[in-house]
C-alpha cells in the first residue's frame, strides 16, 4: 500500500546514482514540488547525485517550471540526461553545453514504447525508426556532446534478416517521477483534470518490475474505493509513495499556460468562436496553404510551433469537421492547441495514453503531418534537433515522418525576415539574415533520402513551396509579389530542381479575409 509524505521526504527515498524516469509533456505529469524539493535536498544535502534522468517530451514552461529544476544545483545532482525534446531545461542545458552531464536525444515514440519493453522484461526496442537520422550510430547515436559521445551507448544497429534495424537498449529502472490528479488511499491514481493521458502507467510498470519505486504527485486524495475503476489510470499497487501538492495554483499546472482549462480535460466542451483566430500575418499565410493539402476523412498531426496553428485555420473557415486533428501525445479531434499549451486539445473527442498513440503513428495509421523547419538541404533532409549550440531534441518529429504518408514541413523561407502580407501578395521589408536552405544541414532529424519511394513530401514557406520528387527539392510555387532570382534563389545555398510547370501560390491566401478552403477542398472530393 502506498505511503503518503511530503515532498522533502520523496527527494530523500531517492538514493544516490538511481535512473529516473519521468513522463508527460510540458507541465502535464509534471511533478514539480517534487522536484524542487529534490534540488533543494542536493543543495543541502549533497544527495541524491549521479541521477540519471529519462524524459520524453519536453518538461516545462521554458521559463521557470520544470525539469530546469534538475539543473539549478549546479553539477554533480545529474550526471546522466536523455530524452526526445529536452529544450526547456535552459539549467541542465547550461550543464550540457559545459560537458558536466552526458546528453542524448532520441525519438519520442522510440523512448515511450521502450517503457513497455522493460517493463515486460525483453531485450529493448527494435524498430528501423531513427535509421539515416542523427540517432543512427553512425550519425552519432543521439549523442547532443562530448560527454555523451565519450560514454553510454544508448542505441545499437543491427541487422534481422539481412535488414538494418535500431537497437534501443533496456535499462533498470529505479524511480518513477510522476504526476497525476487525485490518489485514493490505496495509492489509485486518476488523472481527471490531465490535459493527456500520459505514459505514467508504462513508467510505473517499468519502474516496478526492475525493482525500483514509484512516486506520484496529486492534488487531492480520495476515501479508498470511492473511485470508478476505469478511471484509475495507474493501480495503487504499482505506487509506492503519494505527495500530496501543497499548492496547486503554484506547483500543478495543466499545461505551461493554464492552470486549469476544463476543455483541455474534456469536462466541458468550449464553444468554438471562443476559440481565438490567428492574427493576420505571414504565419497565417503558411497555415492556410498548409490546410489546402487535407483532404475530407484525414487523421493529420500537427507539430509544435506554427503548424499547430493550422487547426485554428481550419476551424475559423468551418472545416474543423472534414479532417480529425491529432497530438502526438494522445489526444484525438477537436482543436488542437499551439504553444503554450501544445499537446492539449479544446473539445477532444478521445485521449488515449501516450504509447497507444504512439503504436498508431510508428503503424502508419495517420494520413498527414505537418511539422516544422529548422534548415533544410539539397537532399531535403530536415534539422529541427541541433541548431549550433542551442539543443532541442527531434521530439516525435523521427517517429511521424517515418511511416506518415504525407508529409508537410512548414516555416518561414528566411529567419527574422521583416514582411508584410496583404491585397495577395508577399512584400519584404527587410531581408532576413538566417538562412533556412542550406548546402548540408548540422543534424539530420528527417533523412530526405531515407523517405518512402511513396511518400509525400513538401516544404511550405510564405514565398515558396517545393515538392522532394525523386530525391531532389523541387521549387514548384511561388508567392505572387516575390521575384524567382532575387527573393528565392539568391538566398539558399543550393540551386533547387525547378518544376516545369511552376505556379504561383494562391493570391487569396495573402489576403486579410481568406474564405477559400471550401471550393479547394470540395474540388478534390468531386
Amino acid at each position: 500500500m502506498a505511503k503518503f509524505i511530503t515532498a522533502a521526504e520523496a527527494a530523500r527515498v531517492i538514493p544516490d546514482h538511481a535512473t529516473v524516469g519521468v513522463g508527460g509533456q510540458g507541465l502535464a505529469g509534471w511533478p514539480e514540488e517534487i522536484a524542487i524539493a529534490i534540488r533543494d535536498c542536493f543543495k543541502e544535502t549533497g544527495h541524491p547525485c549521479d541521477l540519471n534522468i529519462k524524459q520524453g517530451c519536453a518538461m516545462g514552461d521554458w521559463k521557470e517550471q520544470g525539469i530546469t529544476h534538475l539543473g539549478e544545483a549546479g553539477e554533480g545532482l545529474v550526471t546522466k540526461w536523455s530524452g526526445a525534446h529536452i529544450g526547456s531545461a535552459f539549467a541542465l542545458l547550461a550543464l550540457a553545453r559545459e560537458n558536466k552531464l552526458e546528453c542524448h536525444c532520441l525519438p519520442q515514440g522510440c523512448i515511450i514504447h521502450l517503457w513497455r519493453e522493460i517493463a515486460a522484461g525483453r531485450p529493448g526496442l527494435y524498430t528501423k525508426v531513427g535509421l539515416g537520422t542523427f540517432v543512427d550510430p553512425r550519425n552519432g547515436g543521439g549523442a547532443m556532446n562530448d560527454a555523451a559521445r565519450n560514454g553510454d551507448k544508448l542505441v545499437e544497429l543491427v541487422t534481422i534478416n539481412g535488414e538494418e534495424y535500431l537497437h534501443y537498449l533496456p535499462f533498470k529502472l529505479d524511480v518513477a517521477l510522476l504526476r497525476g490528479t487525485t490518489a485514493d488511499e490505496n495509492g489509485n491514481i486518476t488523472f481527471e483534470d490531465e490535459s493527456i493521458v500520459n505514459e505514467g502507467m508504462s513508467i510505473a510498470a517499468a519502474a516496478k518490475n526492475s525493482g525500483g519505486i514509484v512516486i506520484v504527485q496529486v492534488k487531492n486524495i480520495a476515501k479508498a474505493g470511492t473511485m470508478a475503476p476505469k478511471d484509475v489510470r495507474i493501480p495503487g499497487v504499482m505506487v509506492d509513495y503519494v505527495v500530496q501538492c501543497t499548492d496547486p495554483m503554484k506547483y500543478h499546472w495543466q499545461t505551461e499556460g493554464e492552470y486549469f482549462e476544463p476543455a483541455f480535460s474534456g469536462q466541458i466542451k468550449k464553444p468554438l468562436d471562443a476559440i481565438e483566430n490567428m492574427p493576420f500575418d505571414e504565419k497565417k499565410v503558411l497555415c492556410r496553404r498548409c490546410a489546402m493539402e487535407i483532404e475530407k476523412g484525414f487523421v493529420i498531426n500537427l507539430g509544435v510551433g506554427i503548424p499547430a496553428d493550422m487547426a485554428k485555420i481550419l476551424n475559423e473557415e468551418g472545416y474543423l469537421d472534414y479532417v480529425t486533428t491529432s497530438t502526438e501525445v494522445g489526444n484525438f479531434g477537436g482543436v488542437s492547441s499551439a504553444l503554450p499549451n501544445f499537446g492539449a486539445a479544446y473539445n477532444a473527442e478521445a485521449s488515449v495514453d501516450h504509447c497507444a498513440m504512439f503504436d498508431f503513428i510508428d503503424g502508419g495509421g495517420l494520413d498527414m503531418t505537418c511539422l516544422g523547419i529548422g534548415e533544410i538541404d539539397e537532399e531535403g533532409n530536415n534539422n529541427v534537433s541541433c541548431m549550433g549550440t542551442r539543443i532541442t531534441g527531434p521530439g516525435g518529429f523521427i517517429n511521424i515522418t517515418r511511416a506518415t504518408p504525407k508529409v508537410i514541413f512548414c516555416g518561414t523561407f528566411m529567419g527574422k525576415a521583416k514582411l508584410k502580407v496583404g491585397d495577395g501578395k508577399l512584400q519584404i521589408l527587410e531581408e532576413g539574415r538566417i538562412r533556412k536552405f542550406v548546402k548540408h544541414v548540422s543534424q539530420i532529424t528527417f533523412a530526405g533520402q531515407f523517405a518512402p519511394k511513396d511518400q509525400e513530401v513538401m516544404y511550405i514557406t510564405e514565398r515558396a513551396v517545393f515538392r522532394l520528387i525523386d530525391g531532389k527539392v523541387t521549387l514548384v510555387e511561388i508567392a505572387p509579389g516575390m521575384d524567382l532570382e532575387k527573393d528565392i534563389l539568391a538566398n539558399m545555398d543550393f540551386k533547387p530542381e525547378i518544376s516545369p510547370d511552376l505556379k504561383q501560390m494562391d493570391p487569396g491566401i495573402f489576403c486579410e479575409k481568406w474564405g477559400g478552403l471550401g471550393a479547394i477542398l470540395e474540388a478534390k472530393n468531386r
